[in-house]
Protein backbone atom coordinates (compact mmCIF):
# COMPACT_ATOMS: atom_id res chain seq x y z
CA UNK A 1 0.00 0.00 0.00
CA UNK A 2 1.36 3.35 -1.14
CA UNK A 3 2.11 5.61 1.97
CA UNK A 4 0.07 9.25 1.14
CA UNK A 5 2.01 11.09 3.19
CA UNK A 6 5.12 10.14 1.24
CA UNK A 7 3.94 13.03 -1.14
CA UNK A 8 3.56 15.38 1.68
CA UNK A 9 6.53 17.96 2.49
CA UNK A 10 6.91 20.99 4.37
CA UNK A 11 7.23 24.63 3.51
CA UNK A 12 10.58 25.63 5.08
CA UNK A 13 11.35 28.60 3.14
CA UNK A 14 9.90 32.09 4.31
CA UNK A 15 9.05 33.81 1.47
CA UNK A 16 7.76 30.60 -0.26
CA UNK A 17 5.53 30.19 2.57
CA UNK A 18 4.08 33.66 2.54
CA UNK A 19 3.77 33.59 -1.50
CA UNK A 20 1.20 30.62 -0.51
CA UNK A 21 -0.72 31.75 1.13
CA UNK A 22 -1.22 35.05 -1.00
CA UNK A 23 -2.22 32.83 -3.84
CA UNK A 24 -4.38 30.92 -1.80
CA UNK A 25 -6.18 34.02 -0.95
CA UNK A 26 -6.60 35.45 -4.45
CA UNK A 27 -8.12 31.52 -5.04
CA UNK A 28 -10.95 32.37 -2.65
CA UNK A 29 -11.33 35.52 -3.79
CA UNK A 30 -11.47 34.25 -7.33
CA UNK A 31 -13.87 31.66 -6.61
CA UNK A 32 -16.37 34.12 -5.13
CA UNK A 33 -16.78 35.95 -8.85
CA UNK A 34 -16.93 32.78 -10.16
CA UNK A 35 -19.64 31.63 -8.39
CA UNK A 36 -21.45 35.38 -9.00
CA UNK A 37 -21.00 34.50 -12.90
CA UNK A 38 -23.03 31.03 -12.04
CA UNK A 39 -25.53 32.87 -10.22
CA UNK A 40 -25.88 35.33 -12.81
CA UNK A 41 -26.31 32.26 -15.64
CA UNK A 42 -29.02 30.98 -13.00
CA UNK A 43 -26.96 27.67 -12.46
CA UNK A 44 -27.19 28.93 -8.23
CA UNK A 45 -29.32 31.31 -6.64
CA UNK A 46 -28.18 33.93 -4.90
CA UNK A 47 -28.77 31.66 -0.84
CA UNK A 48 -26.91 29.37 -2.59
CA UNK A 49 -23.90 31.69 -3.94
CA UNK A 50 -24.46 33.31 -0.18
CA UNK A 51 -23.88 29.66 1.68
CA UNK A 52 -20.79 29.09 -0.72
CA UNK A 53 -19.50 32.34 0.11
CA UNK A 54 -19.63 32.05 3.56
CA UNK A 55 -17.39 28.68 3.48
CA UNK A 56 -15.29 30.38 1.15
CA UNK A 57 -14.70 32.82 3.46
CA UNK A 58 -13.98 30.39 6.23
CA UNK A 59 -11.50 28.93 4.63
CA UNK A 60 -9.60 32.40 3.73
CA UNK A 61 -9.65 33.12 7.71
CA UNK A 62 -8.53 29.72 8.19
CA UNK A 63 -5.36 30.34 6.01
CA UNK A 64 -4.62 33.76 7.67
CA UNK A 65 -4.53 32.20 10.53
CA UNK A 66 -1.96 29.76 9.44
CA UNK A 67 0.32 32.61 7.60
CA UNK A 68 0.00 34.14 11.08
CA UNK A 69 1.25 30.67 12.77
CA UNK A 70 4.27 30.44 9.74
CA UNK A 71 5.16 33.96 9.46
CA UNK A 72 8.75 33.37 10.73
CA UNK A 73 9.17 29.79 8.75
CA UNK A 74 12.60 29.45 8.50
CA UNK A 75 13.98 32.31 10.53
CA UNK A 76 15.69 31.39 14.17
CA UNK A 77 13.12 32.45 16.47
CA UNK A 78 15.15 30.49 19.26
CA UNK A 79 12.62 27.29 19.43
CA UNK A 80 11.03 24.98 16.96
CA UNK A 81 7.49 25.75 15.41
CA UNK A 82 7.54 23.47 12.82
CA UNK A 83 6.69 24.10 9.19
CA UNK A 84 3.23 24.15 7.21
CA UNK A 85 3.36 20.91 5.82
CA UNK A 86 1.32 20.75 2.16
CA UNK A 87 -0.43 17.70 0.27
CA UNK A 88 1.83 18.59 -2.94
CA UNK A 89 0.39 15.46 -5.10
CA UNK A 90 -3.52 14.98 -4.05
CA UNK A 91 -4.77 18.47 -3.58
CA UNK A 92 -2.17 21.41 -3.03
CA UNK A 93 -4.00 22.48 -0.30
CA UNK A 94 -2.39 22.16 3.70
CA UNK A 95 -2.67 18.24 4.90
CA UNK A 96 -6.11 18.02 7.39
CA UNK A 97 -3.47 17.35 10.43
CA UNK A 98 -3.23 21.49 10.37
CA UNK A 99 -6.86 21.97 10.89
CA UNK A 100 -6.27 19.56 13.52
CA UNK A 101 -4.00 20.99 15.52
CA UNK A 102 -5.76 24.55 15.10
CA UNK A 103 -8.60 23.24 16.69
CA UNK A 104 -6.91 21.96 19.47
CA UNK A 105 -4.85 25.10 19.80
CA UNK A 106 -8.14 27.32 19.81
CA UNK A 107 -9.39 25.32 23.01
CA UNK A 108 -5.68 26.91 24.63
CA UNK A 109 -5.95 30.08 22.76
CA UNK A 110 -7.09 31.94 25.84
CA UNK A 111 -4.92 30.27 27.94
CA UNK A 112 -1.45 31.63 25.39
CA UNK A 113 -2.95 35.18 25.13
CA UNK A 114 -3.15 35.62 28.89
CA UNK A 115 0.53 35.05 29.42
CA UNK A 116 1.72 37.18 25.90
CA UNK A 117 2.58 40.29 26.31
CA UNK A 118 -0.09 42.49 23.97
CA UNK A 119 0.48 43.69 20.53
CA UNK A 120 1.62 47.22 21.45
CA UNK A 121 3.75 45.97 24.20
CA UNK A 122 5.47 43.66 21.26
CA UNK A 123 6.25 46.60 19.42
CA UNK A 124 7.28 48.56 21.84
CA UNK A 125 10.18 46.17 22.82
CA UNK A 126 10.92 45.34 19.42
CA UNK A 127 11.74 49.76 18.71
CA UNK A 128 14.01 49.45 21.60
CA UNK A 129 15.97 46.24 20.34
CA UNK A 130 16.47 47.90 17.00
CA UNK A 131 17.41 50.96 18.98
CA UNK A 132 20.03 50.00 21.83
CA UNK A 133 20.86 46.47 19.98
CA UNK A 134 21.13 47.29 16.72
CA UNK A 135 19.79 44.14 15.66
CA UNK A 136 16.46 42.44 13.76
CA UNK A 137 13.99 41.68 16.85
CA UNK A 138 13.24 38.00 15.26
CA UNK A 139 12.27 36.32 18.85
CA UNK A 140 9.85 39.22 19.56
CA UNK A 141 8.64 39.31 15.93
CA UNK A 142 8.09 35.31 16.30
CA UNK A 143 5.96 35.99 19.98
CA UNK A 144 4.15 38.77 18.00
CA UNK A 145 2.80 36.44 15.14
CA UNK A 146 1.76 33.84 17.64
CA UNK A 147 -0.38 36.25 19.51
CA UNK A 148 -1.67 37.23 15.94
CA UNK A 149 -2.39 33.39 15.30
CA UNK A 150 -4.14 32.93 18.67
CA UNK A 151 -6.30 36.04 18.23
CA UNK A 152 -7.18 34.96 14.84
CA UNK A 153 -8.32 31.59 16.27
CA UNK A 154 -10.72 33.12 19.36
CA UNK A 155 -12.49 35.45 16.03
CA UNK A 156 -14.19 32.12 15.41
CA UNK A 157 -15.79 31.89 11.35
CA UNK A 158 -12.74 29.13 10.48
CA UNK A 159 -12.68 25.97 8.37
CA UNK A 160 -12.57 22.91 10.32
CA UNK A 161 -12.48 19.05 9.25
CA UNK A 162 -16.33 18.94 10.58
CA UNK A 163 -18.51 21.84 9.87
CA UNK A 164 -21.81 21.01 10.91
CA UNK A 165 -24.96 21.18 8.91
CA UNK A 166 -27.09 23.97 9.10
CA UNK A 167 -30.72 24.00 8.33
CA UNK A 168 -32.56 27.45 6.28
CA UNK A 169 -36.09 27.25 5.84
CA UNK A 170 -37.56 27.69 1.89
CA UNK A 171 -40.81 27.87 2.72
CA UNK A 172 -44.25 25.28 2.85
CA UNK A 173 -45.10 23.33 -0.08
CA UNK A 174 -49.10 22.26 0.85
CA UNK A 175 -48.74 20.60 4.63
CA UNK A 176 -44.74 20.40 4.58
CA UNK A 177 -42.16 22.32 5.26
CA UNK A 178 -39.35 22.76 3.07
CA UNK A 179 -35.53 22.88 3.80
CA UNK A 180 -31.94 23.66 2.84
CA UNK A 181 -29.51 21.84 4.78
CA UNK A 182 -25.65 22.73 4.08
CA UNK A 183 -22.15 21.37 5.70
CA UNK A 184 -18.89 20.93 4.81
CA UNK A 185 -15.99 18.80 5.34
CA UNK A 186 -11.79 18.77 4.87
CA UNK A 187 -11.55 15.41 3.63
CA UNK A 188 -8.56 13.65 5.33
CA UNK A 189 -8.03 11.09 2.55
CA UNK A 190 -7.55 13.96 -0.16
CA UNK A 191 -6.70 16.85 2.20
CA UNK A 192 -9.56 18.75 0.73
CA UNK A 193 -12.73 21.23 1.36
CA UNK A 194 -15.70 19.37 0.19
CA UNK A 195 -19.13 21.20 0.47
CA UNK A 196 -22.95 19.85 1.05
CA UNK A 197 -26.13 21.10 0.05
CA UNK A 198 -29.61 18.94 0.72
CA UNK A 199 -32.85 20.12 -0.33
CA UNK A 200 -35.69 18.04 1.82
CA UNK A 201 -39.13 18.50 2.24
CA UNK A 202 -40.12 17.76 6.19
CA UNK A 203 -43.77 16.51 6.70
CA UNK A 204 -43.44 15.73 10.62
CA UNK A 205 -45.08 17.90 13.29
CA UNK A 206 -42.39 20.20 14.74
CA UNK A 207 -39.99 22.21 12.37
CA UNK A 208 -36.61 20.37 11.61
CA UNK A 209 -33.88 22.93 13.40
CA UNK A 210 -36.44 23.07 16.65
CA UNK A 211 -36.63 19.19 16.82
CA UNK A 212 -34.80 18.89 20.13
CA UNK A 213 -35.39 14.83 19.27
CA UNK A 214 -34.95 14.55 15.23
CA UNK A 215 -32.42 17.63 14.15
CA UNK A 216 -29.24 16.22 16.51
CA UNK A 217 -29.82 13.23 14.82
CA UNK A 218 -29.81 14.54 11.30
CA UNK A 219 -26.74 16.52 12.27
CA UNK A 220 -25.10 13.42 13.47
CA UNK A 221 -26.56 10.97 10.92
CA UNK A 222 -24.72 13.66 7.86
CA UNK A 223 -21.90 14.41 9.49
CA UNK A 224 -20.83 10.36 9.75
CA UNK A 225 -21.74 10.11 6.08
CA UNK A 226 -19.95 13.50 4.76
CA UNK A 227 -17.00 10.89 3.33
CA UNK A 228 -15.86 11.59 -0.01
CA UNK A 229 -15.56 7.86 -1.10
CA UNK A 230 -19.13 7.34 -0.80
CA UNK A 231 -21.38 7.84 -3.74
CA UNK A 232 -23.88 11.30 -3.46
CA UNK A 233 -26.79 7.87 -3.98
CA UNK A 234 -25.59 6.34 -1.17
CA UNK A 235 -25.98 9.31 1.31
CA UNK A 236 -29.66 10.04 0.38
CA UNK A 237 -31.37 6.43 0.26
CA UNK A 238 -29.35 5.82 3.33
CA UNK A 239 -30.74 9.33 4.93
CA UNK A 240 -34.17 8.70 3.36
CA UNK A 241 -34.08 5.21 5.00
CA UNK A 242 -33.26 6.31 8.31
CA UNK A 243 -35.78 9.42 8.74
CA UNK A 244 -39.15 8.11 7.89
CA UNK A 245 -40.53 12.51 7.99
CA UNK A 246 -37.70 13.71 5.59
CA UNK A 247 -37.83 13.46 2.30
CA UNK A 248 -34.57 14.03 -0.13
CA UNK A 249 -35.59 15.98 -3.07
CA UNK A 250 -31.97 17.15 -3.86
CA UNK A 251 -27.99 16.38 -3.20
CA UNK A 252 -25.32 18.54 -4.10
CA UNK A 253 -21.56 17.86 -3.04
CA UNK A 254 -19.24 20.27 -4.56
CA UNK A 255 -15.05 19.32 -4.61
CA UNK A 256 -12.98 22.41 -3.82
CA UNK A 257 -9.70 21.65 -5.75
CA UNK A 258 -7.17 20.21 -6.55
CA UNK A 259 -5.16 23.43 -6.41
CA UNK A 260 -2.49 23.10 -9.29
CA UNK A 261 0.82 25.01 -8.93
CA UNK A 262 4.14 24.49 -10.70
CA UNK A 263 6.08 26.10 -7.69
CA UNK A 264 3.94 24.31 -5.01
CA UNK A 265 2.81 20.88 -6.38
CA UNK A 266 3.93 17.75 -7.66
CA UNK A 267 0.58 16.53 -9.45
CA UNK A 268 1.06 14.71 -12.78
CA UNK A 269 -1.01 15.15 -15.68
CA UNK A 270 -1.81 17.68 -18.38
CA UNK A 271 -2.83 20.62 -16.23
CA UNK A 272 0.94 19.65 -14.74
CA UNK A 273 2.73 20.28 -18.53
CA UNK A 274 0.45 23.21 -18.88
CA UNK A 275 1.80 25.12 -16.24
CA UNK A 276 5.36 24.02 -16.74
CA UNK A 277 5.22 25.46 -20.29
CA UNK A 278 3.51 28.48 -19.49
CA UNK A 279 6.06 30.36 -17.38
CA UNK A 280 3.30 32.56 -15.94
CA UNK A 281 4.90 35.04 -13.39
CA UNK A 282 4.50 34.58 -9.79
CA UNK A 283 0.80 34.96 -8.67
CA UNK A 284 -0.27 33.69 -12.09
CA UNK A 285 0.89 30.14 -11.93
CA UNK A 286 -2.01 28.46 -10.33
CA UNK A 287 -5.29 26.50 -11.48
CA UNK A 288 -8.19 25.40 -9.65
CA UNK A 289 -10.46 22.78 -10.44
CA UNK A 290 -14.32 22.82 -9.01
CA UNK A 291 -16.96 19.48 -9.11
CA UNK A 292 -20.17 19.68 -8.61
CA UNK A 293 -22.26 16.64 -8.49
CA UNK A 294 -25.80 16.29 -8.29
CA UNK A 295 -28.52 13.83 -7.31
CA UNK A 296 -32.04 14.75 -8.14
CA UNK A 297 -35.15 12.39 -7.16
CA UNK A 298 -37.20 10.89 -10.27
CA UNK A 299 -40.35 10.07 -8.08
CA UNK A 300 -41.88 9.09 -4.91
CA UNK A 301 -42.98 5.16 -4.14
CA UNK A 302 -44.77 4.08 -0.89
CA UNK A 303 -43.68 1.04 1.38
CA UNK A 304 -45.36 -0.86 4.02
CA UNK A 305 -44.00 0.19 7.22
CA UNK A 306 -46.34 -2.15 10.16
CA UNK A 307 -49.14 -3.17 9.81
CA UNK A 308 -51.54 -0.37 8.70
CA UNK A 309 -49.09 2.47 7.50
CA UNK A 310 -47.00 3.47 4.79
CA UNK A 311 -43.84 5.29 4.46
CA UNK A 312 -42.87 7.41 1.08
CA UNK A 313 -39.13 6.67 -0.36
CA UNK A 314 -37.36 8.46 -2.88
CA UNK A 315 -36.62 7.05 -6.44
CA UNK A 316 -33.36 9.06 -7.43
CA UNK A 317 -32.80 9.71 -10.66
CA UNK A 318 -29.27 7.54 -12.04
CA UNK A 319 -27.77 6.79 -15.77
CA UNK A 320 -29.57 9.50 -17.64
CA UNK A 321 -27.30 7.67 -20.74
CA UNK A 322 -28.87 4.66 -20.00
CA UNK A 323 -25.89 2.66 -19.33
CA UNK A 324 -23.89 4.44 -21.46
CA UNK A 325 -21.46 5.66 -18.68
CA UNK A 326 -20.15 4.17 -15.50
CA UNK A 327 -22.31 4.55 -12.67
CA UNK A 328 -21.11 7.92 -11.14
CA UNK A 329 -23.85 7.68 -8.59
CA UNK A 330 -25.53 11.09 -9.43
CA UNK A 331 -27.68 12.87 -11.88
CA UNK A 332 -24.81 14.76 -13.29
CA UNK A 333 -21.60 15.66 -12.63
CA UNK A 334 -19.84 18.71 -13.47
CA UNK A 335 -16.15 19.99 -13.63
CA UNK A 336 -15.09 23.54 -13.77
CA UNK A 337 -11.40 24.69 -13.50
CA UNK A 338 -10.63 29.10 -12.79
CA UNK A 339 -6.73 29.39 -13.88
CA UNK A 340 -5.38 32.59 -15.05
CA UNK A 341 -4.70 34.00 -19.05
CA UNK A 342 -1.35 32.76 -19.68
CA UNK A 343 -1.69 28.92 -18.57
CA UNK A 344 -5.76 28.99 -20.46
CA UNK A 345 -3.84 29.98 -23.43
CA UNK A 346 -1.65 27.04 -23.10
CA UNK A 347 -4.50 24.76 -22.69
CA UNK A 348 -6.07 25.81 -25.49
CA UNK A 349 -3.40 25.23 -27.60
CA UNK A 350 -2.33 21.87 -26.22
CA UNK A 351 -6.07 20.62 -26.03
CA UNK A 352 -5.63 17.87 -24.09
CA UNK A 353 -8.22 15.03 -24.09
CA UNK A 354 -10.19 15.30 -21.01
CA UNK A 355 -11.05 18.62 -21.24
CA UNK A 356 -13.32 18.95 -23.76
CA UNK A 357 -16.89 18.96 -20.83
CA UNK A 358 -14.77 21.07 -18.76
CA UNK A 359 -15.91 24.70 -17.75
CA UNK A 360 -13.04 27.14 -18.01
CA UNK A 361 -13.71 30.31 -16.35
CA UNK A 362 -10.41 32.76 -16.60
CA UNK A 363 -9.06 35.28 -14.03
CA UNK A 364 -8.03 38.13 -16.11
CA UNK A 365 -5.20 40.05 -14.93
CA UNK A 366 -7.97 43.09 -13.21
CA UNK A 367 -9.51 40.43 -11.45
CA UNK A 368 -12.26 39.70 -13.89
CA UNK A 369 -13.54 36.55 -14.64
CA UNK A 370 -14.86 34.99 -17.74
CA UNK A 371 -16.31 31.53 -18.84
CA UNK A 372 -15.57 29.58 -21.83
Amino acid sequence: MTDPTANHYDLKDTFASRRYFAKFKGIMQHMLRVAGVMEAEGQLTREEVTILATYASMLTYTFQALSWKYLLVGRETGRFFGSLTVDGRDSGFPVAAELMTMANDTQQAQTHLATMPSVKEHKDRMVQVVLSDRTLPTKLQFSLSQRLYYEELLRGNLFWVRNDPQAEYMGDIVDRRKYRIHWATYDSQVNLPVIYMMELEDSGSDPLPTDARRWPEVQAHLSAQALGGLKLVTIARGFDEDFDDLHPKRLRRFHLGPMYSHAYTRQNGPLHDVLAEAKAPEGHDWAMVWTEEELLSDRVIEEKAGWFSTVEREIFALDPMGGALPDIGATRTQRSIILPQRPYQVLEEHNPPGFNGVRKFVVSTGGRVLQY
